[in-house]
């Protein structure tokens, strides 16, 4: 039975009441006490002024905004800052980890739901649910069940109170990922207006974290996200892409669907999980989202998930119906993608698709390294739409090369030589070189430089077939990696295997081991580089000289008709093949190889003429 509503006015009696709105009421038919239920709707008119009971009534639902957006304060920015700029992650310039779960919102806990309880606005109703639809919402403009009862009547009111900014930005994003997430809807025949369930998720936000660890626009679960085939590991976390975590949500919530029969049972096993309602459907013999969430099984940011969803796509399928106006409304998320290889740094995607790095990060929030993961041969990176043809044409330009950055170590008490070592992963003979050491021990106080690493890369002229070595530091870093050997790392350096041998202090050129730091010390034009090397050898120098390197890579005497590529991060043997125009076949020939997988760091031959 329909709840007989009647229509008020209400005058401005505080900051969350608002002169000149329409309010729409109706007697409960529990205990005949009056509870606000629908929506607001701005008038231009007066009417006469509503009872002081409505009054008592309203004090209870006009309730403050979401107790847990105190939490916010971590990621809400002041109001001069734009939406589209919220979120972003800060860099650390040491650190290659594109890991954003501390600066990540934790949006949508809902701690004003005790106060729900509190009004008792969870107490069994013999009719909980409106069964028709009043004053121009109309059920067939949705294709998610609507009800309005004072579930749904308080999120109205919260929406467009306390929690109206937030809501703002909400919708200003919704527009970037609609098509993405209604298209896949579509596709697996689910009511498309599921689609603000991401909204009342994460606020569609994709790299939004709850306390929990639920994680993305649809703030999956780890175990959750890996049963519906998300890859989650220290290099890629699928969660944070818009596309593979809307067909995981989807194919969720079909199973959720499936399972229940009805989209209320659903919706509410997507927030607390198939079992808890599966059980308490058994436990208490009812049959209804409702008559469950009147008892005490479910937690309340459950037992308000569902009116919470339909009070969210009310508003936000008709926004200036509640105030909402002028939205500032983002652009549909648009894309190309480009395959590369493993290990592919996203400074490199930038570079090729004249692209700044944080659209690039922006686009590929799953790669929690900046990089494409290690173990995938071939990888499809986002670029903005209309890059594709640049980048393509400028990856065979694309070239990398190796500077030498220093961090500071303290020297503490109970430090030794291989603590420091193991912590900052650097072989001893390194350490003591690069700080003028000639013994292991270590003085408390004193500072050590720590040496690492810095890949940057640059596009070599038009035409270039050569990939160029441009090493611009005395001292290079090279890890050795599976199937290097000292003969190769010399061809990729230009230095003789004999230098490297001695500047590290090895047995013979066939004691290197993976995982194994070797120190280079290049020079400007090479002519010197054996005495260099000698007098470092001996520790005849306190001090290392400054030395530089623009050196092509050397083919190998004993064969002419052969040329040496050093593999890069991104580099894939098809890769190779397209940008020397052979084929792949003749590359693992030439070079031994089993498989199709490379490594960076290792030499390859590419024969020539």
């Amino acid at each position: 039975m329909p709840y007989p509503f009647r229509e008020v006015l209400v005058e401005k009696k505080g900051p969350d009441t608002r002169s000149g709105v329409n309010l729409f009421i109706a007697p409960d038919n529990q205990n005949n006490k009056r509870s606000l239920i629908l929506h607001h709707q701005m008038i231009s008119r007066r009417t006469t002024p509503p009872t002081p009971l409505f009054f008592v009534l309203a004090v209870c639902l006009f309730f403050s905004g979401c107790n847990s957006l105190t939490q916010l304060t971590q990621i809400e920015t002041p109001e001069s800052v734009p939406a589209d700029e919220m979120y972003q992650p800060t860099e650390d310039s040491t650190q290659n980890d594109q890991d954003l779960a501390e600066t990540e919102p934790l949006l949508c806990s809902d701690n004003s739901l005790p106060e729900l309880k509190i009004a008792e606005l969870w107490q069994v109703d013999q009719e909980p649910v409106s069964s028709s639809l009043e004053n121009g919402i109309f059920q067939h403009e949705y294709d998610f069940p609507v009800v309005l009862n004072k579930q749904v009547a308080a999120y109205l009111n919260l929406f467009q109170g306390r929690q109206k900014k937030q809501f703002t930005r909400w919708l200003a994003r919704s527009e970037k990922y609609r098509e993405i997430i209604t298209e896949e809807l579509e596709k697996a025949g689910l009511p498309k207006d599921l689609f603000y369930l991401a909204m009342i998720e994460s606020g569609y936000s994709e790299i939004a974290r709850s306390h929990s660890g639920a994680v993305g626009l649809w703030q999956f679960m780890k175990g959750t996200g890996r049963d519906y085939n998300l890859r989650i590991n220290n290099d890629i976390d699928e969660r944070r892409d818009p596309v593979k975590s809307t067909r995981a949500a989807v194919g969720f919530l079909s199973d959720l669907y499936q399972e229940f029969g009805d989209w209320y049972l659903a919706v509410a096993a997507y927030n607390a999980g198939m079992g808890k309602v599966r059980s308490g459907l058994k436990r208490y013999k009812v049959d209804s989202f409702w008559d469950l969430a009147a008892k005490k099984h479910l937690r309340l940011e459950t037992k308000g998930y569902v009116p919470k969803l339909i009070a969210a796509l009310l508003i936000a399928k008709n926004p200036e119906k509640y105030g909402f106006h002028d939205i500032a409304y983002q652009k549909p998320l648009r894309y190309d993608t480009i395959t590369v290889g493993p290990r592919m740094s996203l400074k490199a995607i930038a570079l090729v698709s004249g692209t700044p790095l944080k659209e690039i990060k922006a686009l590929n929030h799953e790669l929690r390294r900046q990089r494409t993961p290690a173990n995938m041969a071939k990888y499809q990176v986002r670029i903005p739409y209309g890059k594709e043809a640049l980048a393509k044409s400028n990856m065979s330009r694309l070239h990398s090369y190796v500077t030498t950055g220093y961090k500071t170590h303290t020297i503490r008490k109970g430090d030794t030589l291989g603590k420091i070592c193991r912590r900052y992963a650097i072989n001893k003979t390194t350490l003591l070189k690069v700080n003028n050491l000639r013994s292991a021990k270590l003085p408390i106080g004193r500072n050590l430089r720590i040496p690492y690493n810095i890949v940057s890369y640059q596009l070599l002229p038009p035409g270039s077939s050569e990939t160029m070595l441009a090493h611009r530091d005395r001292l290079i870093l090279h890890r050795v990696k599976k199937g290097d050997t000292v003969l190769g790392i010399s061809h990729k350096y230009g230095v003789p295997p004999e230098m490297i041998v001695a500047w590290n202090g090895l047995k013979n050129s066939h004691s290197i081991r993976t995982g194994q730091q070797l120190a280079l010390y290049i020079e400007k034009d090479g002519s010197s580089a054996q005495n260099i090397g000698t007098r470092v050898a001996k520790n005849e120098q306190k001090h290392l000289p400054v030395l530089y390197a623009h050196k092509k890579m050397r083919p190998a005497e004993n064969n002419r008709n052969f040329q040496y590529y050093n593999v890069r991060p991104g580099d894939s043997l098809w890769s190779i093949s397209q940008k020397f125009g052979i084929q792949t076949k003749d590359i693992k020939r030439w070079n031994s190889l089993k498989s199709n997988l490379i490594r960076p760091g290792i030499t390859l031959k590419i024969k020539t003429g």
